[in-house]
């Protein structure tokens, strides 16, 4: 990987991080939250982030920061299909 995908896992990851501490302790975001966050632009150019974003949350649940739930409950990230909230480990 280059230094502009690392450059960018890591700031998908902060603001994933950085959103959750801006909410009470078992609140949730979205994906797209945190796509919209690191996105430099005011077009719909953080669609393009949402894999990247999802991949972050994962690396995040490895690091055992975060979990990634559905339907309000933890779901293993290998099994996710459709939409997903984050919401840190507690």
């Amino acid at each position: 990987m280059n230094g502009t995908g690392q450059q960018q896992d890591q700031r998908l990851e902060q603001a994933i991080l950085e959103l959750l501490d801006g909410r009470a302790p078992t609140a949730t975001i979205c994906p797209s939250d945190a796509a919209r966050a690191a996105y430099d632009g005011d077009d719909d150019g953080w669609r393009a982030l949402m894999g990247p974003v999802r991949r972050a949350a994962r690396r995040l649940v490895a690091a055992g920061e975060v979990e990634i739930t559905q339907g309000g409950r933890p779901i293993d990230p290998g099994e996710v299909r459709g939409p997903i909230r984050i919401r840190r480990l507690h």
